[in-house]
């Protein structure tokens, strides 16, 4: 089979719903970082294969044929949208992988994008002739008693393993003081859009601050729970003889899976992922230089943490999603931007895991070699 590398990777700013990416598209938050991703590598339009493109909450279309169009790829350049919901972007990338490594594509751009800013309204028609029913969550099991509102799945692994609201709270000080302190080096991967540069929803949060927010479900709370964003991120994968003639770092995949878990503890599905990859990448967790850890709710990254064994002083250096938030089909691609950049030696070897609704755990392993 053909050798696949990730030879650079970049992201817009993840910007909270209705603020300042309110009025752009998927496809305007996408190309501007094709555009700089392409030009980072040395690469020009004609070279790209495909795009494979995570979204969850467009109304089809295929954004990934539209992002193409908008950032000046050739019209041969089919596009291919995909939606495992937050998996989405990370999977785009496994799927690039599997495309170049079997020998179909050269060159194939990943990642994923999404604006909840300018999400479709979603209406469900009356098999009876009544009017169309308003909805928000779209089923994610076949069983409406087994299908939970995402905070009370949160609440239920609080419960279940003891995990306080003071720990979850403490976890997201902690997240938004990295990514302040991040915030400078981050600028490196951040493609500017709408005039800004930087994530602009880290703040120096306290633990006051955190006891005032409201409460969602249990001990989950506005502040212990990632916020609705617009963003997107993609990484360049490439075959290992267009490697060889770029002047540009390389990373591979070295193992990466999705898995299915209980879809009533969704955020509990990356432990079997996680075990998994580092099984097939022969790694124990010590070995992990970074780790780019999802935290859509505080409670789901330190469960995650704990049952994997991850190094904490590993997990989420440039803070995480509490500290940006949640453009879900573009999460993520973008924790594994911030992984590719995160891994800045050679030999360095890192992580990158996140859950869906509906019980998905997606993980990889990444090893810099250049």
């Amino acid at each position: 089979m053909s050798e696949a590398f990730i030879v650079a990777a970049r992201r817009s700013p993840v910007v909270p719903r209705g603020g300042a990416f309110r009025a752009l598209e998927v496809h305007q938050l996408a190309a501007p970082v094709i555009r700089d991703l392409l030009r980072d590598a040395g690469l020009a339009p004609g070279d790209v294969d495909e795009l494979v493109l995570g979204n969850a909450l467009g109304a089809g279309g295929n954004p990934a044929r539209v992002a193409a169009l908008a950032a000046g790829r050739p019209a041969r350049v089919a596009g291919l949208s995909i939606d495992r919901q937050c998996c989405g972007g990370r999977d785009a990338g496994l799927l690039a992988e599997a495309l170049i490594r079997a020998g179909r594509h050269q060159v194939v751009l990943a990642g994923g994008a999404e604006s909840y800013s300018r999400r479709p309204l979603r209406l469900r028609s009356d098999p009876a002739g009544g009017p169309p029913v308003a909805y928000d969550q779209p089923p994610f099991t076949p069983w409406p008693d087994r299908d939970p509102d995402m905070a009370e799945a949160a609440e239920a692994i609080a419960l279940r393993l003891g995990i306080g609201r003071a720990e979850q709270d403490a976890w997201t000080v902690a997240s938004h003081a990295r990514a302040l302190a991040a915030q400078d080096r981050m600028r490196a991967e951040i493609t500017p859009l709408a005039d800004i540069g930087a994530d602009p929803f880290a703040r120096r949060m306290t633990l006051r601050t955190c006891a005032r927010a409201p409460v969602l479900a249990g001990s989950v709370t506005a502040a212990n729970t990632a916020a609705a964003a617009d963003g997107a991120g993609f990484c360049l994968l490439v075959s290992g003889a267009v490697a060889r003639r770029l002047a540009a770092p390389r990373l591979r995949i070295l193992a990466g899976t999705t898995l299915g878990a209980d879809p009533e503890l969704p955020g509990l599905a990356p432990v079997p992922a996680i075990r998994a990859v580092l099984d097939a990448a022969e790694l124990k967790p010590e070995a992990l230089s970074a780790v780019e850890l999802m935290e859509a709710f505080a409670v789901q990254a330190i469960a995650c943490a704990r049952l994997a064994g991850l190094p904490e002083a590993a997990i989420n250096r440039g803070g995480g999603a509490l500290a940006r938030g949640h453009p879900i089909g573009a999460s993520g691609a973008i924790n594994l931007v911030r992984l590719v950049h995160e891994l800045d030696r050679p030999g360095q070897r890192g992580l990158a895991a996140i859950a869906a609704a509906g019980g998905l755990g997606s993980a990889a392993v990444l090893e810099r070699l250049d």
